[in-house]
């Protein structure tokens, strides 16, 4: 591993160097490759290099142990040394963790009313919520691709397309099944109903990772509808598209354009499929691993949403928090780090940095 390490410090000199060339300016291409690279490297070579610091200060105080007069001094020093190296080796182990290719794209995030009837699509309505005032404060884009609302206003399916740095890396464990346990408005004996919702965060899959065949697709066109508005009924700019092969049905109907209907929908529809084709290759690892946290098994219930106590709980981690109304307000943070971290762990308990 030090080979590799050091190898790392000599690769992000070389392109340092690069930069220091005013002609490389002269090739975008070139730039950001060299950009791209460096924002991956700096992290982990500044680690190391922190733990061979770290490393020299042990050794001088080891030294200094052969001294009786600064015995006690160097014992002292010698015990922080000790305790910052193995620190920063630990952070350095988790940065050489395999980066998951996802963490960097844009999302489609699917919500789907579950057991409990209205009470259930209104919980799906508050997740969509949720979820588009979380990417809000984290300065990310929405755009609903569909949604299929209830009468009182719950919703029965809702897909969006989140775009902005890093969503997938913070969204990806939100996929499996969320329960709520409250009195619905519904609800006229005052009895707390417990209904759940699903929530499915697939990576937006580009074209050049996931081709489909045109011959593959069925697409039909139909009016549009909702409530109200001149545009509705009026002409058939709303999208089916089936995917043959598969029986994978995507709708969209949120546009005037019939054009950009269509491309929305695909866009759903090459990301259904390039999961399905991503969970079919790591089932076998899945298997053998196991874990809870990041399975995105969505038979799994992964949260439960406590109105009456005021608590959320994901049971993945065993992580309970006493703030429903925050994070029914969009403050995830603290879920998706708790997760974060508890995934990191379960990979570097697995061995995963040392295999890198």
């Amino acid at each position: 591993m030090l080979e590799k390490l050091n190898a790392l410090v000599l690769r992000r000199e070389s392109l340092e160097t690069q930069l220091s060339d005013p002609s490389v300016y002269g090739d975008a291409e070139k730039l950001r490759g060299i950009n791209r690279e460096l924002k991956e490297l700096i992290p982990v070579t500044e680690a190391f290099c922190a733990c061979k610091r770290a490393e020299q200060r042990r050794a001088e105080a080891e030294e200094l142990l052969r001294d009786p007069e600064f015995r006690a001094l160097a014992q002292e020093e010698l015990t922080a040394a000790k305790a910052e190296a193995a620190a920063l080796w630990e952070e350095l182990r988790v940065l050489l963790l395999p980066k998951d290719p996802n963490d960097d794209k844009n999302v489609i995030l699917e919500v789907r009313a579950g057991t409990g009837g209205e009470e259930a699509a209104l919980f799906a309505g508050d997740l969509c919520r949720m979820y588009t005032m979380y990417a809000q404060a984290k300065g990310w884009k929405t755009d609903v691709v569909s949604l299929h609302e209830t009468e009182l206003g719950g919703v029965k399916e809702c897909s969006m397309l989140i775009e902005g740095q890093g969503a997938f890396s913070r969204l990806k464990f939100e996929s499996g099944v969320h329960r709520v346990q409250r009195i619905p408005v519904t609800e006229s004996g005052g009895r707390i109903q417990t209904s759940a919702a699903t929530v499915a965060v697939l990576p937006e899959a580009e074209d050049v990772e996931f081709a489909i065949d045109p011959k593959d697709l069925q697409i039909d066109t139909y009016r549009a509808s909702g409530a109200g508005g001149q545009h509705v009924n009026k002409t058939e700019s709303a999208i089916r598209i089936t995917h043959l092969p598969t029986g994978l049905v995507v709708e969209c109907q949120d546009e005037r354009s019939q054009y950009k209907n269509k491309d929305k929908a695909m866009k759903v529809l090459r990301s259904r499929l390039y999961e399905m084709e991503r969970e079919k290759q790591e089932s076998v690892a899945a298997a053998e691993r196991k874990s809870q946290v990041g399975s995105g098994d969505r038979s799994e219930r992964i949260r439960t949403y406590n109105f009456p106590q005021g608590r959320v709980t994901d049971h993945r981690i065993a992580l309970t928090l006493y703030k429903i109304d925050q994070i029914m307000d969009g403050s995830l943070d603290e879920l998706a780090d708790a997760l974060t971290t508890a995934a990191r762990a379960e990979r570097l308990g697995s061995g995963e940095a040392a295999e890198a």
